[in-house]
């Protein structure tokens, strides 16, 4: 069975006018489209690999066939994407609550420095990627960068949060302006669904990200 595209779990024009409705209409159907029609062009290559989620592929890089490793290292993309239209909603945004908003203070000061941070390292990195906010072994988090299409899973994190950086993300509205998008996008975050990602880091249990296993 194939990966899919999971619906958005919003119209395309509702977080405007943090993010415009043609940005989301062309990020979600034909960016995040391409990755999964890429990731399951790989996988028919090697159909021992086809009852695997997205996640259990790119966790386990290493042990993917050559062959298709860079194709399903970047078109994991459907990972950090399906992750990233349900961070956010309308009429989102403000302080967090809850043992993220705990755990923001125990590691970073405040929320506040926290998005200074977590922007600056958005803003520092170089081409297209995604900044995180990951969880590592021992029950800690850490803020880590990757490029391109890259996920802390490969890594042996576990993706709580990340905004998209690729300019394809936020150029149509912001041109250039990446420091404002980044700026802009935590007005529209769903921290109940990022401390549900939490709560699943900490647990040990992975139900939220099963949602992408290929249907």
């Amino acid at each position: 069975m194939a990966h899919e595209v999971p619906a958005l779990p919003y119209a395309y024009d509702a977080l405007e006018p943090i993010i415009d409705k043609q940005t989301m209409t062309l990020h979600h159907d034909m960016h995040h489209g391409a990755y999964v029609k890429n990731l399951n062009a790989a996988i028919e290559k090697h159909p021992d690999l086809a009852n695997k989620s997205a996640e259990d592929l790119i966790r386990n890089l290493n042990s993917i066939p050559e062959d298709i490793r860079a194709a399903v290292r970047n078109n994991g993309g459907h990972v950090n994407h399906s992750m990233f239209w349900k961070i956010m909603k309308p009429k989102g945004g403000g302080d967090p609550s809850g043992p993220i908003a705990e755990t923001i203070q125990k590691t970073f000061g405040n929320f506040k420095d926290f998005q200074t941070k977590f922007n600056d390292a958005g803003t520092k990195q170089f081409g297209s990627g995604w900044v995180w906010l990951a969880g590592k072994s021992g029950g800690e988090v850490q803020l880590i960068s990757t490029p391109n299409q890259d996920n802390p899973l490969s890594q042996g994190l576990y993706p709580i949060f990340g905004n998209d950086v690729w300019e394809h993300a936020y150029y149509l509205k912001y041109n250039n302006r990446r420091p404002e998008y980044l700026a802009a996008w935590w007005n529209v975050l769903n921290w109940d669904e990022i401390n549900k990602r939490y709560a699943s880091f900490k647990s040990g249990k992975t139900a939220d990200e099963r949602e992408l296993a290929h249907r």
